[in-house]
């Protein structure tokens, strides 16, 4: 029933920006938190940004503060990750995820995620 479809994400040159879209459905917002994991090649998954509303916090890895930010619509649905700055380094594959908190997330322990939009920064 829960239904995450992510888009947004191609190929762009470093410095440049993108903005991650995610279409959430199918349950209640206030009950997870929300946010977006990444992997690149030969790395381990790691979190990137979350949002929990029952906690009233926004959080981001270090690896992104000052050029990651996450924000959504009035109907908190979409969500967004507005990607500024853009490294090499960031090239991964962004998944849009739900979980019980945030604290979870940055543990890569996730309940729901969309498919995922690949996302290529070149030099």
């Amino acid at each position: 029933e829960v239904q995450l479809v992510e888009s947004g994400g191609g190929p762009v040159q470093a410095g440049g920006s993108l903005r991650l879209s995610c279409a959430a459905s199918g349950f209640t917002f206030d009950d997870y938190a929300i946010g977006w994991l990444r992997q690149a090649p030969g790395k381990e998954r790691e979190g990137v940004s979350c949002r929990s509303i029952k906690e009233g916090t926004t959080s981001y890895a270090d690896s992104v503060k000052g050029r990651f930010t996450m924000s959504s619509d009035n109907a908190k649905k979409p969500v967004y990750l507005q990607m500024n700055s853009l490294k090499p380094e960031d090239t991964a594959g962004y998944n849009c995820v739900l979980s019980l908190a945030c604290w979870r997330l940055f543990r890569r322990d996730y309940r729901y995620w969309g498919q995922g939009t690949q996302v290529t920064v070149s030099s």
